[in-house]
């Protein structure tokens, strides 16, 4: 997966958009960007995972019982909403700062 986009991101960004061979500032800005939100969900996916799977598996196995899928879904829901609340309060104070300045 990530080979994948990797080789898109790399053929995008040096061709800079067929440009004549001239970089696109706004193509590359937007180009970063988005590789910054990938990361961003790989890094928030990968978190959830560890601290739910530490929290609700106690022996792994073939298979998750019916309390511990009840727990993963607890957790991972927990977590994604503690997650939108930092991000709301992060975003909003950003927005404030940024109207002071």
């Amino acid at each position: 997966m990530e080979s994948g986009f990797g080789s898109d991101f790399g053929t995008d960004f040096g061709s800079g958009g067929g440009g004549g061979g001239k970089l696109d500032p706004g193509l590359i800005m937007e180009q970063v960007k988005v590789q910054i939100a990938v990361a961003n969900a790989q890094e928030l996916l990968q978190r959830m995972t560890d601290k739910c799977f530490r929290k609700c598996i106690g022996k792994p196995g073939g298979a998750l019982d019916n309390s511990e899928q009840k727990c993963i879904a607890m957790c991972m829901d927990r977590y994604m909403d503690a997650w939108n609340t930092v991000s709301r309060a992060y975003n909003s104070r950003l927005q404030r700062e940024r109207a002071n300045m």
